[in-house]
C-alpha cells in the first residue's frame, strides 16, 4: 500500500471542515435549509453521485406485498417497511406528504400542529384514503420538522440497501381547500431530495404532471413514477421533463386500451407496468402483473 501524502490529507480535512462551516451558515440563513438528519452531520451529494434506475428495462410495482421477482424484471418498487428485492434495482416507496395508515398517533397526538386542519380545527383527510391525514407544509418551520420525521424513513430505505426513493402525495395542495400551495410542497420536496442524495439515492417525483419542469428544477427530482399516464394522456408531460426516465403503472380496472396495444404505442414510457389496483402479492385472487 502506498503511503498517503500528509499535505493531501490536511487539504482534505480542511475542505471537509469548510463544507461543514458553509453548511452551518446556510442552515442559519435559509428558512428551508436541509435539516441535520437525526442530529448527526452528513454531506449532501449532488444527483451526479447517485445511480439511476435502468429505464427501458422491465419493472414491477410491489407496494401491496413483496414476492419473488420474475427473471426478466430489472427494477422493483417496494414499501419502506419491506426489504429491497435482491439482485435488481430497488426503489423505496415513502408517503411524504400524508400520514401512513396506522401511523396517525405520531401525527395527531405527538405532533398535532403538523396535521393540516380546517376552520373548525378538524384534520383534513385525503378523500380517497380516509385513514390518511394531510400534513401541513405551509411554513418553513413545519417543513423542517416534517422533513426530519419523514427523513427517518428515507434513511431507513438507504440503510436497507434501496437504490432510490419515490415520494408519494406531492399533490396534497390540490385537496387542501386552498390552505397549501405548490410552492410549499416543492420546498418540502427539496428537503427530501437533498436528504436522499445525501445518502446516494436517486429520488422520484410521484405523479403531479401539472408541475411541468418545476419538480426537477426546484425540488431536484431525478425521475418520475406515474400512475395511469397513458389512461389520462399525461405521459408526454413527463417525457418533456424527464425524457426516458419515467416509470408508469397502469391498472387493470381502468385501461384505455388492451395492454398489448399500450405496449405497442410509441407514446408510452419506456418502462410501463400493468398491475391490479390494490397491488396485492402474487398468489392472491386479484393479482395481475405484466410489463413492457
Amino acid at each position: 500500500m502506498r503511503s498517503f501524502d500528509k499535505t493531501v490529507l490536511t487539504a482534505i480535512v480542511a475542505s471537509v471542515a469548510l463544507v461543514g462551516l458553509l453548511s452551518a451558515c446556510s442552515a442559519e440563513s435559509e428558512p428551508d435549509a436541509v435539516p441535520d438528519p437525526a442530529g448527526s452531520g452528513y454531506l449532501v451529494a449532488t444527483s451526479d453521485a447517485v445511480t439511476f434506475p435502468p429505464f427501458g428495462q422491465p419493472a414491477d410495482y410491489q407496494l401491496g406485498g413483496s414476492y419473488d421477482v420474475d427473471d426478466a424484471v430489472k427494477m422493483v418498487a417496494r414499501d419502506s417497511t419491506s426489504e429491497p428485492a435482491k439482485g435488481v434495482y430497488s426503489i423505496c416507496y415513502v408517503n411524504g406528504f400524508q400520514s401512513q395508515p396506522g401511523d396517525d398517533e405520531r401525527w395527531s397526538v405527538d405532533n398535532p400542529d403538523l396535521v393540516l386542519r380546517d376552520d373548525d380545527g378538524q384534520a383534513i383527510i385525503d378523500p380517497n384514503w380516509p385513514d390518511e391525514f394531510i400534513l401541513d407544509t405551509s411554513s418553513p418551520e413545519k417543513r423542517q420538522r416534517i422533513s426530519r420525521m419523514i427523513g427517518a424513513s428515507i434513511e431507513t430505505c438507504a440503510d436497507k440497501g434501496f437504490d432510490a426513493v419515490e415520494i408519494d402525495n406531492l399533490d396534497t395542495y390540490s385537496r387542501s381547500d386552498g390552505r397549501l400551495g405548490v410552492d410549499d410542497n416543492l420546498a418540502l420536496a427539496k428537503l427530501f431530495a437533498d436528504r436522499a442524495h445525501g445518502h446516494l439515492m436517486a429520488i422520484g417525483q410521484k405523479n403531479s404532471a401539472e408541475l411541468g419542469g418545476r419538480g426537477r428544477a426546484e425540488a431536484g427530482f431525478d425521475f418520475a413514477v406515474t400512475e395511469e399516464c397513458v389512461r389520462f394522456e399525461e405521459c408526454g408531460a413527463y417525457a418533456d421533463v424527464y425524457g426516458d426516465a419515467v416509470v408508469d403503472i397502469e391498472y387493470t380496472d381502468d385501461l384505455s386500451a388492451p395492454f398489448d396495444e399500450i405496449c405497442a404505442s410509441d407514446d408510452r414510457p419506456a418502462t410501463t407496468i400493468l398491475r391490479d389496483r390494490n397491488l396485492v402479492a402474487k398468489g392472491e385472487a386479484d393479482y395481475a402483473f405484466e410489463h413492457c
